[in-house]
């Protein structure tokens, strides 16, 4: 029996065979193509049917994944790093407060010294002398402060009294002979000129008695207690200047403000220094400080006496949180933490140093932990991954995969913290999702390794 392609075929021939003398060669070619492509048609009709009867036949690829189980968190924790700087050691440019010349420098460079330590001396000499100048001054007004607090002798009011008496006598003597004179110039006897000389003697007497009485009336009553006063504020003052000299004369010698190392030395013996000209440098031997300016709410997490790390040029060293400075910079708005570093490290660093400190703070928030393998970038900014669906009916344990979006909230490293949709206990592929599609057939890796065993 003939097929229907192969008649056709001969049918073909012969048509063409009783139209060849009639026809042109142009149509010729065109009928042939038309026969060729009638003749294609059921045969890639054919090559179609038994492609699609092999696909029917061929069993569906069931991927093996790793899952994991989605397990909720309340919060994460991040490291955040902030910069400071090492505080500036205190460093003092040492001079006398007075001028003169310079007799002893003390230390050498590179000595250390401890507060309060003497360190070079200018010449005292002429405060000295001046200084004893003023004791003598003072001895002598000490005495006759108590001279006057004690009051008279006896016998100095004894003689007080004698010379008034004496006095009271010659001017007894002196008021007779005016008496005589007077009765003598009446008569005409002497001269005007010797009556009024006697006159005047007898006033000029009278004068020295009256003061006299009045040295004996004060001897009898004491000092008065404004002499006292007087002498008393003037013995203060003569203290007072010693004091100042002994002040002076301590400024001499110049003294260490604080244990320190002597870094610098400017001048030597023999120079005659002006007021405030440096003779020293001298360097603080203290324990070094960082200072951190950090957010009110990282300040907010850290206590005074807190053991942190610091870093200078990638090198840890131990540090104590010292101090939180209460104001907040208006600029940077942060606070500045003060951290105390081991004595250890004088030598290793330097003021002006950057810092840098790495605190850990935990942030409250509900999200998954995903690896980034995981997931597969969607669609308006958000990720997706695969979720396992059991398949039903089946009697394996098959599953297939279903996206779920999810928002990153964190990444740490190979791992992101998420939130979306997903429910506690999801079971979700750990990696390869570029090979899955949705509603793709899988089976656990776990779940292949046992059928492979049992098999």
């Amino acid at each position: 029996m003939i097929s229907k392609p192969l008649r056709f075929n001969l049918t073909l021939s012969a048509v063409l065979g009783s139209f060849r003398q009639r026809v042109t060669p142009r149509l010729l070619i065109g009928l042939g193509t038309v026969g060729l492509l009638l003749v294609s048609i059921p045969i890639a009709r054919t090559r179609l049917a038994s492609s699609a009867e092999a696909t029917t036949t061929q069993p569906e690829r069931i991927l093996p994944v790793e899952t994991l189980t989605a397990t909720p968190v309340s919060s994460y924790e991040v490291s955040r790093t902030y910069t400071g700087e090492i505080a500036s050691l205190r460093a003092s440019e040492l001079g006398f407060e007075r001028s003169g010349q310079l007799v002893a420098v003390l230390v050498d460079e590179g000595d250390f010294v401890q507060a309060g330590a003497p360190l070079a001396r200018l010449d005292i000499r002429n405060i000295q002398t001046q200084r004893q100048q003023l004791v003598a001054e003072k001895a002598r007004a000490a005495a006759q402060l108590l001279e006057l607090q004690i009051g008279a002798r006896a016998e100095d009011m004894a003689a007080a009294a004698a010379a008034v008496r004496d006095l009271e006598q010659q001017l007894s003597l002196e008021q007779v002979r005016l008496a005589r004179r007077e009765s003598l110039y009446a008569q005409g006897a002497i001269s005007r000129e010797e009556l009024d000389q006697v006159a005047f003697g007898q006033g000029s007497l009278q004068a020295r008695l009256d003061q006299a009485r009045s040295e004996l009336e004060e001897l009898q009553n004491g000092t008065r207690p404004e002499q006292i006063a007087a002498q008393q504020a003037l013995v203060q003052q003569l203290q007072a200047g010693i004091a100042d000299l002994e002040v002076t004369l301590a400024k001499s010698t110049l003294r260490a403000p604080f244990d320190g190392i002597v870094s610098i030395r400017q001048v030597d013996e023999g120079t005659v220094v002006a007021a405030g000209q440096s003779v020293l440098r001298l360097m603080e031997n203290a324990t070094p400080e960082a200072r951190v300016g950090m957010p009110v709410s990282a300040v907010s997490q850290l206590e005074i006496g807190d053991k942190k790390t610091v870093y200078l040029a990638n090198q840890a060293y131990p540090a104590t949180v010292a101090s939180i400075l209460p104001e907040v910079d208006p600029q940077t708005r942060t606070q500045t933490v003060v951290m105390t570093l081991t004595s250890s490290t004088t030598a290793q660093v330097s003021p002006g140093q950057t810092v840098r400190v790495e605190l850990r703070e935990s942030i409250s928030t509900e999200g998954v932990w995903l690896p980034t393998e995981a997931l597969t970038q969607g669609i308006r900014g958000l990720w997706t991954c695969y979720v396992l669906t059991p398949q039903e009916n089946t009697g394996e344990e098959i599953y297939t995969v279903q996206l779920q979006s999810v928002e990153i909230l964190h990444q740490a490293g190979d791992r992101v913290l998420v939130r979306g949709t997903l429910q506690p206990n999801d079971v979700i592929v750990a990696n390869g999702v570029h090979r899955l599609v949705p509603g793709q057939p899988v089976r656990p890796v776990e779940q292949v390794s046992r059928l492979a065993r049992s098999n």
